[in-house]
């Protein structure tokens, strides 16, 4: 690649003359072309020559070196203890931006638009409403404090025959003997009910061959589960209590309605009914009917409200985790305060219910009063389950008593239960007792 050194060298090494070149005054070098070889001699004080490098360079066929020369040190720092001027300050460093000052830091998002705004604090409000539970329909509102003040006591014996016939469809023979409680005066009835059931809804009719009435229920999922449709049917002989009454349950997250349309004593009646949770403790609804009949409009409100009631003996329970505030004390130990207002009969009712000890004492207590007669009743109740028992026990203001005693009869599943009810009223002087019996159930 260096054709001129090769060429100068080959044209001395033909003549046979020897090359010096001079690199100073005292400084010479010999190439000899014959021998191949080269001597060094005088080698002293260096001294201006007529021959520069960069001809020399040239000659050899090389570049003069390009010589990038490096900053300047910066001064040495003062030594410790000196009084000297303190060094002047480094200059400033150039500026730079922030994506090269932080290379791995993530870029600022873009602001939100209107739109996207929206979705945010829309998604926000689905967060906040999901942890509200549905309150359920409207009419179980006040039954968890009922069902302890209106006890099923009864006089007579009562017997149910239940056979399963299929996992789908259950019949039962119900037998009541010398009894006082039926409103036509007998003193015994039969009735023979059988149900079909499934994920989708039930069929279920009961026949009474003496009073020749027959009742039916058909309910039924529709709109793919949106929505449940039921009808109830009840004939009889006379006529006169015959009804036909259709209806339609729907509901969403955090609230339930129900549509009534269909005929009961002897004219047509229209209902519905809304309930609301507006907390996960708070609900409240309403329920509006009209009767043709007699031209009435009845409504009434209701409000209910569940709150923690520990016992004071427990220990205290740890927090769920994933759920704010919600412990195991909001899913057993709780109480609730139902208030209801019928503008009808103008009566104005209030539940509480407590749960003692879970799955063994649950306590409960109803108030009525009119305001406008200022008449009131308050009923105590009380619910004790044990390991193969159930007592109920519930007094009112009057005086009145009443007590059930569910036993049963064995360990395995669908073993006989025997039962015994009382109901004493010392002010009216009346008693009554009565045991029944359910097999198979």
């Amino acid at each position: 690649p260096h054709s001129p050194p090769v060429s100068f060298l080959s044209e001395h090494h033909t003549s046979g003359q020897p090359l010096s070149v001079k690199m100073g005054a005292s400084t010479s070098k010999e190439i000899s072309g014959a021998g191949g070889g080269y001597d060094r001699r005088n080698f002293g004080a260096a001294s201006t020559s007529s021959s520069s490098p960069s001809s020399i360079l040239s000659l050899l066929g090389k570049r003069a070196p390009t010589r990038c020369d490096a900053p300047p040190s910066p001064p040495p720092l003062p030594p410790p203890g000196s009084s000297g001027a303190p060094p002047p300050p480094a200059p400033p460093a150039p500026e730079k931006s922030a994506a090269a000052a932080a290379p791995d830091a993530p870029p600022s998002p873009p602001p939100l638009s209107a739109s996207e705004s929206q979705i945010a604090e829309a998604a926000a409000a689905a967060d906040a409403v999901s942890s509200v539970p549905n309150p359920g329909p409207y009419e179980h509102a006040s039954m968890d404090a009922k069902r302890l003040v209106s006890l099923d006591t009864h006089d007579g014996v009562r017997v149910d025959i239940n056979k399963q016939l299929s996992p789908y469809m259950p019949v039962v023979h119900s037998f009541w003997l010398g009894t006082a409680m039926l409103p036509d005066g007998r003193n015994k009835s039969y009735s023979f009910l059988a149900q079909v059931a499934d994920e989708a809804g039930l069929l279920m009719a009961r026949v009474d061959p003496e009073r020749g009435s027959v009742d039916g229920r058909i309910h039924r999922a529709i709109l793919g589960g949106l929505a449940m449709g039921k009808l109830q049917v009840g004939v009889s002989q006379e006529g006169q209590t015959d009804q036909l009454l259709g209806e339609m349950d729907f509901g969403g997250q955090t609230w339930t309605g129900n549509l009534k349309y269909g005929s009961m004593g002897g004219g047509m009646m229209f209902g519905c009914n809304y309930f609301q949770g507006v907390t996960k403790r708070l609900s409240v609804g309403g329920e509006g009917m009209y009767i043709a009949a007699n031209q009435n409009l009845l409504g009434n409100y209701t409000l209910k409200y569940k709150m923690p009631a520990k016992s004071g003996t427990e220990v205290e329970e740890m927090v769920l985790p994933g759920i704010d505030g919600v412990g195991k004390e909001d899913s057993e130990c709780s109480s609730s305060v139902t208030a209801n207002y019928n503008s009808g009969q103008g009566l104005l009712s209030m539940n509480y219910a407590r749960v003692v000890t879970p799955g063994r004492v649950t306590l409960g207590a109803e108030l009525q009063c009119s305001p406008m007669s200022l008449e009131s009743q308050v009923l105590l109740g009380a619910e004790f389950n044990l390991t193969r028992s159930k007592v109920n026990l519930c007094v009112d203001g009057t005086g009145r008593m009443q007590s059930v005693l569910e036993a049963k009869l064995g360990m395995a599943p669908g073993s006989p239960t025997l039962n015994f009810s009382a109901e004493v009223d010392h002010g009216k002087e009346v008693m009554k007792f009565g045991y029944g019996l359910n097999i198979g159930g």
